[in-house]
């Protein structure tokens, strides 16, 4: 699994196992959003208790994901991501080291999941300017192996647009609210041919 840009890929299957939990997906996802956070700030957005919050933010930085932040005026210390870059590439593990990942990126997609549906099951209920906001998109390509790099890239370069280094500055804009890009690439099985 790889970090960040130009940094060693997290290879020891505990630190990827980590990972393999709904509630510290949802502890970065805040983390990410909001920048700085505290365990009792991540309670009220997640609403877990601060307790739950203190333990999975405790694990986070126990692997290196997240870290301390020292803020005067805060009597409880914030906490910010290491790297905002999680890559969930298998690329180059041992066989443990690859069940760790597969077991992380499995956990991911379960949690993006669960949240697409209940998107999807609240959209009625959205003010009519946001109803268009949930859309489901998929098709199956032929591709070559370069191709299929190509268009991992591509798509990477939408997602790096809106919410990475350039989509910076964005958040908490009047007229805005948070909306979840999430894109996968999967391998179908090839044909017996």
């Amino acid at each position: 699994m790889q970090t960040a840009a130009g940094e060693a890929p997290v290879t020891d299957p505990l630190a990827l196992r980590a990972l393999a939990h709904p509630i510290r997906w949802k502890l970065i996802d805040v983390l990410t959003s909001e920048g700085t956070v505290t365990a009792t700030r991540c309670s009220e957005l997640t609403g877990e208790s601060t307790a739950t919050c203190s333990y999975h933010l405790g694990v986070l930085a126990k692997y290196g994901y997240i870290r301390r932040v020292a803020a005067e005026q805060w009597r409880e210390k914030p906490w910010q991501l290491v790297t905002p870059d999680l890559s969930l590439s298998a690329a180059g593990l041992d066989e443990e080291q690859n069940a760790a990942s597969r077991a992380v990126a499995a956990a991911f997609v379960d949690y993006e999941m669960t949240r697409l549906k209940d998107s999807l099951r609240l959209s009625a209920q959205e003010p009519e300017e946001w109803r268009g906001g949930n859309k489901v998109m998929a098709a199956t390509v032929w591709l070559s192996p370069g191709e299929l790099r190509q268009a991992i890239a591509d798509i990477g370069q939408v997602l790096d647009k809106y919410g990475g280094q350039e989509g910076a500055g964005r958040q908490h804009r009047a007229g805005a609210r948070p909306a979840r890009l999430f894109a996968a690439v999967a391998l179908m099985p090839a044909d017996p041919d």
